[in-house]
């Protein structure tokens, strides 16, 4: 445990590496959790890999709704390997350490993908407001171009905002500790262990979070709210299940992904009980995205017909 307290290898006050405290400390848990957060990880990348490719490679797919779910399910299996795999090896490692380097990596690739999910939900959830309650106009106004624009827009935001992020914190000086109470580097962690002054990288941290959040939950519920009452005035009871079927799963999904966030990162810094926000970033780091494959695919009958052709062709193609 001394080992694990005291500063590690130094460059003047700079650390070199990091030590990450991981999900717990007790081993007699290691080999179990191993196995647990494999299978789990196991399953992010089956299922976000195999609705990517089954959106590609199938006709049928091809709308702006299966277009945001691809971009979806590439950011969801961006992050949780970001973050995944590295602490598998960590499971199995006596010293659970990262790289000053790959620490900075991994901060910048996992802010890229999360703020990019974000923004990606926001974006279907206009989408689906378009194809319901504008269905004349739906085709004309999400064109393949403003789908596309859409997305590079997502994708250009959330890298600048990550790499500001990360260059700011990585350009403090690590000289309290380098023990991160975390199973990954995320800002916060790493802010707690400086003896630099963060109240800039703090500000930017709250009004980017601010931003984020507040645009892309505005969004979502106006597109709901007006989803909800065309929903109620169609006649046809069929036409109301298919809609709420299809919404629904999205819905439920923004709901649990947007109550985690707002937990981590739209409370003051002195508030923040690490043990806590463990538990809440493995739920949105290496649960969500799990359950996403499912959310979208097991309720949706376009997404299991693809599937059942996919496998009928391979069939015909091994017999």
């Amino acid at each position: 445990m001394e080992e694990m307290i005291k500063m590690n290898k130094t460059t003047g006050s700079q650390v070199t590496e990091f030590i990450l405290m991981g999900i717990t400390n007790r081993p007699e848990l290691q080999d179990a959790l191993f196995v647990v957060f494999f299978l789990n990880y196991m399953v992010i990348a089956l299922g976000n890999l195999g609705l990517i490719i089954l959106i590609s490679i199938d006709s049928h797919l091809k709308t702006p709704m299966y277009f945001f779910l691809r971009h979806l399910a590439f950011v969801d299996l961006g992050y949780s390997t970001a973050i995944g795999p590295k602490m598998l090896v960590n499971f199995i490692e006596e010293k659970n350490i990262i790289s000053y380097v790959g620490c900075a990596t991994q901060q910048v690739f996992f802010g890229i993908f999360i703020t990019s999910e974000i923004f990606i939900l926001s974006v279907m959830a206009y989408d689906r407001y378009m194809a319901i309650c504008k269905p004349l106009l739906y085709t004309v106004i999400m064109s393949e171009m403003v789908c596309w624009l859409l997305v590079f827009i997502s994708y250009l935001y959330s890298t600048i905002v990550s790499l500001l992020v990360t260059i700011m914190t990585f350009k403090s000086s690590f000289c309290k500790s380098n023990v991160l109470r975390h199973f990954y580097c995320d800002v916060l962690p790493l802010l707690s262990i400086t003896c630099s002054d963060t109240r800039n990288i703090d500000l930017i941290i709250m009004v980017s979070a601010a931003f984020e959040l507040v645009s892309s939950l505005l969004i979502i519920f106006i597109s709901y709210m007006f989803i909800l009452v065309t929903i109620l005035r169609m006649k046809s009871s069929e036409g109301r299940h298919k809609a709420f079927s299809t919404c629904g799963s999205h819905f439920f999904g923004v709901m649990i992904f947007y109550a985690t966030l707002v937990f981590m990162y739209m409370q003051p810094q002195s508030n923040h009980s690490f043990d806590t926000d463990k538990t809440a970033s493995v739920f949105y780091t290496l649960v969500i995205p799990m359950l996403n494959p499912l959310i979208y695919s097991l309720r949706n009958k376009a997404v299991k017909g693809a599937l059942r052709r996919g496998l009928g062709n391979s069939t015909i193609l091994v017999s």
